[in-house]
């Protein structure tokens, strides 16, 4: 793993131990690495999973580039731990035994259905006053198409499976730089 993506993923680790009582606050050598990149505004997704079988065990993210890539890595990182809804909070205990990885995003682009492209995008769907987002890796990692890629993130934003057809649906692709610890 690059410099880069080791100082991202230490930034998080960091982040839900501070959160969770587990270490001091401080900053470690990864909050004292000077990458320019730390300081743009970004958005990013933190994932959480058990090292012993890979599942999941925390996914959240901030989408709009609202933050300090820093800040938005801790942010979501504590989100991912405490935060998301189909999970139980992360012990202190537990923490250990999770691998982290952090998704940065790239600018999101309106796009068609036929433009999508599996394993390289992550697709936003906005329709009806809801919205949802899938990581390009879910795709990748469930062996969807691009069909089954835009149903799914219809579903996710409590669409109709085939809402990404309707003429008002929008939809947004992005790419992400991923690393793992």
């Amino acid at each position: 793993m690059s410099d880069l993506g080791r100082t991202l993923t230490v930034l998080a680790r960091e982040a839900i131990a501070e959160r969770l009582g587990s270490a001091a606050p401080a900053r470690s050598s990864a909050g004292s690495v000077q990458f320019p990149e730390l300081e743009s505004l970004r958005g990013v997704f933190v994932t959480l999973r058990q090292r012993a079988d890979d599942d999941l065990r925390g996914c959240i993210g901030i989408v709009e580039p609202r933050f300090p890539l820093r800040d938005a890595i801790r942010r979501a990182a504590v989100s991912a731990a405490l935060e998301d809804p189909r999970f139980p909070p992360v012990t202190p205990a537990e923490l250990p035994a999770l691998t982290i990885e952090v998704s940065v995003l790239g600018p999101l682009s309106a796009s068609t259905p036929e433009a999508v492209e599996v394993g390289r995008h992550g697709v936003v769907v906005r329709h009806a006053e809801r919205s949802a987002l899938l990581l390009p890796q879910v795709a990748t990692d469930q062996g969807w198409d691009r069909e089954t890629l835009l149903s799914q993130v219809c579903r996710k934003a409590g669409l109709p499976p085939d809402a990404w057809r309707h003429p008002d649906c929008r939809l947004f692709v992005f790419e992400t730089e991923t690393y793992r610890e």
